[in-house]
């Protein structure tokens, strides 16, 4: 599996997002498991799926590459687990298109970050891109925004926050493989459901909805994102990640036939143009 260390960050990243992008249709089709069933069923198959990756890629090193990651990678995975619980939280106290919203953010908390952490210039095509983003996002929901929970929002912001600050621990050790990180999140995230669920009793089809949810939805994702994201400049990381906005209703369309309004198809082609004008920057990757 060392393979996919080689492959450029970009594309890593582009994927990572497209990963991500079919958890809305995903969640909506469980039955009956609760949010935090769906967060424990998900968090143990995602749990599997990156031991797996680690053994297949490091063999008998496994474990101990996961214990030379050591704190850095256990804080990252402490504050990925946040954003899951984050999500969870949001998702039951305000409207999707709050919380999708919100999340297309980090794209503004990764710059902002990457320039006062990493010293990482934004250049004047970055910040073009990252302004025409943001339109585009605000062509996609700016019409279901609701203000009906303002504690799911608050929530719903440790989302873009604690996944930057995951990306700035991963920049930070370039010379780690980071993945041990979202190996932790799942622990965490486990742990956590484990705690607030009201029962275990899941019906089959919820368990296996949680196997696709944890696997070639989070882990695949995941596992793509963190590798990407070593070499891979914090605005850039922001840009890409936005596959998962354009995406995710493209999803729904297709599988639950819900075709969505044209404005969510002009933010997308915003959103698109942005991330086509961001591959003109001349910054380079960076070196690990």
């Amino acid at each position: 599996m060392l393979f996919i260390y080689k492959i450029p960050g970009y594309i890593l990243l582009l994927f990572g997002g497209f990963c991500l992008s079919r958890g809305g249709l995903i969640v909506r089709s469980f039955n009956e498991a609760s949010v935090w069933q769906i967060l424990l069923l998900r968090s143990f198959f995602f749990v599997i799926a990156l031991l797996i990756f680690l053994i297949l890629t490091y063999k008998k090193n496994a474990f101990k590459i996961i214990k030379n990651a050591g704190l850095p990678a256990v804080a990252g995975g402490f504050f990925l687990s946040l954003s899951f619980v984050a999500f969870v939280i949001a998702m039951t106290n305000t409207t999707v298109a709050n919380v999708v919203f919100i999340i297309s953010t980090q794209t503004i908390f990764l710059a902002i970050a990457g320039y006062f952490v990493l010293k990482e210039k934004v250049s004047l095509i970055a910040f073009t891109s990252i302004i025409l983003a943001m339109t585009g996002i605000g062509f996609m929901f700016g019409g279901s925004l609701s203000d009906d929970s303002f504690f799911g929002s608050i929530v719903a912001l440790a989302i873009p926050i604690n996944f930057s600050i995951l990306v700035m621990i991963i920049r930070k050790h370039p010379n780690l493989d980071m993945v041990p990180a979202i190996f932790f999140s799942g622990i965490f995230s486990c742990i956590y459901g484990l705690i607030f669920s009201e029962s275990f009793d899941i019906s089959n089809h919820d368990i296996l909805m949680g196997f696709i949810l944890g696997v070639p939805q989070l882990a695949f994702g995941f596992i793509c994102i963190t590798i990407g994201s070593k070499t891979t400049r914090a605005t850039t990381i922001g840009l890409l990640m936005l596959t998962e906005t354009i995406f995710a209703p493209i999803w729904v369309w297709i599988f639950l036939n819900e075709i969505p309004p044209s404005s969510v198809l002009i933010g997308g082609f915003i959103i698109v143009t942005a991330i086509i004008i961001k591959s003109f920057d001349k910054n380079k990757p960076v070196n690990t």
